[in-house]
């Protein structure tokens, strides 16, 4: 994690601020009221921020503009696969959509209930466990994982170099993590050559080998940037997800109580949990010219950060913002951004998130937490990295 430049400490808007780093909502009302862009400097380079829902979702549809031709991360990096603007961006997402229509998506719904139910059948034996590292994580990971075509069993290689990306993407100094970035490209790179040889079974690893592309074929480094992308992609959201919403329904016992009398709640607590607590708090973009916005001009070439946490609470777009309701009217959040970068695996992560929480609730609907844990570290994502909780099976209370 980043930490606030001791020479310039953080203010209460800023998201390196103690109490914005424990609990990033603590910012939203200062921002939306008084600085509805704000001006990070406890980052180099500074960026930016939004905070205002119609500003978020205009800055979203306006990529001419807000460009992410050199990164969504806080520094400017090279164009990379999805990570750029059309042509590029089209042409890469075009080669793996098909994994996620909806009709691929349903078909995956068997399989993440029988290895949800796995995983539980573990957690039930041991009574307490920790939901992120037992059940949370494990979950998407090995979904997508069977989706690429590799080994399962390299689980923790996943975990520690998913974790490795995301801290580099938000570091001032990523080359700390460049050992662990290496491993990993060497590992997809040779699950490339496996995935060259005939008779390899279909996988979206194959899909992007045999891919051509204006008659040629894509080249190692262009399928290792994708691979990466939905590798990191295709866990942490979801991960995120549900550890977020079990911590808040927990905090909460008569809302995990409701939950579990009433399993139809679901849909409607993934959405609520979306919303209250995005598991990405925000990407970002580059200006391609200045802008005025609320009479505070950004240089074109700037860094700014596309806050959906604060969008998502943004009492201008939803009422009661601050409360997590399981009653609240659909509303489209921007928890999975909008437009032409809209999350590729929205709907993936939805349904995990459903059969996640369905579960859960119905396998422990005694479910109790038993600390907050602690936050994952990047400043732009949000979710549990420890979440310790004692299950107990249905009938088991006194």
């Amino acid at each position: 994690m980043n930490a606030a430049r001791p020479e310039a400490p953080a203010d209460a808007c800023s998201p390196f601020s103690p109490a914005a780093l424990a609990e990033p909502g603590s910012a939203y009302a200062e921002l939306h009221a008084r600085v509805p862009v704000y001006r990070c400097t406890d980052f180099e380079p500074p960026f930016y921020l939004l905070s205002r829902h119609a500003d978020v979702g205009a800055a979203l549809r306006d990529i001419e503009t807000y460009s992410s031709e050199f990164g969504q991360g806080p520094r400017f990096t090279p164009p990379a696969g999805m990570l750029s603007d059309p042509p590029q961006h089209t042409l890469f997402r075009s080669l793996v959509q098909q994994a996620f229509t909806p009709r691929a998506i349903d078909a995956l719904g068997g399989r993440i209930e029988r290895l949800a139910d796995e995983l539980l059948d573990d957690c039930a034996h041991r009574g307490d466990f920790d939901l992120h590292d037992d059940f949370a994580f494990p979950l998407p990971v090995i979904v997508i994982a069977e989706m690429l075509g590799v080994p399962a069993a390299d689980l923790h290689l996943f975990k520690h170099w998913s974790d490795a990306s995301v801290a580099a993407m938000g570091s001032e100094r990523p080359e700390a993590y460049a050992a662990d970035l290496g491993a990993m490209a060497d590992y997809l790179r040779a699950r490339v050559g496996e995935a060259r040889a005939p008779g390899v079974p279909s996988s979206l690893i194959t899909a992007l080998v045999q891919a051509e592309v204006d008659g040629r074929r894509l080249a190692d480094d262009e399928i290792l940037s994708v691979l990466t992308q939905l590798l990191v992609g295709g866990n942490e959201t979801t991960t995120s997800l549900i550890t977020n919403a079990v911590w808040r329904l927990l905090e909460r016992p008569p809302l995990w109580r409701r939950l579990a009398d009433d399993a139809a709640l679901v849909p409607a607590a993934v959405e609520e949990s979306l919303r209250f607590d995005p598991p990405v708090l925000g990407l970002f973009r580059n200006t391609t010219r200045p802008v005025t916005l609320h009479g505070v001009e950004i240089p074109a070439g700037s860094k700014v950060m596309l806050h959906y946490g604060a969008a998502n609470r943004d009492p201008e777009a939803f009422a009661d913002a601050d409360t997590f309701s399981l009653d609240r009217p659909p509303k489209r959040h921007l928890a999975f951004g909008l437009g032409v970068h809209f999350c590729l695996g929205a709907q993936l992560a939805r349904l995990e998130g459903r059969i996640a929480l369905t579960r859960l609730v119905t396998r422990f609907p005694d479910l109790t937490l038993l600390d907050a844990g602690e936050r994952i570290a990047p400043f732009f994502l949000w979710g549990r990295r420890r979440l310790p909780v004692r299950a107990q099976p249905p009938g088991a209370r006194p």
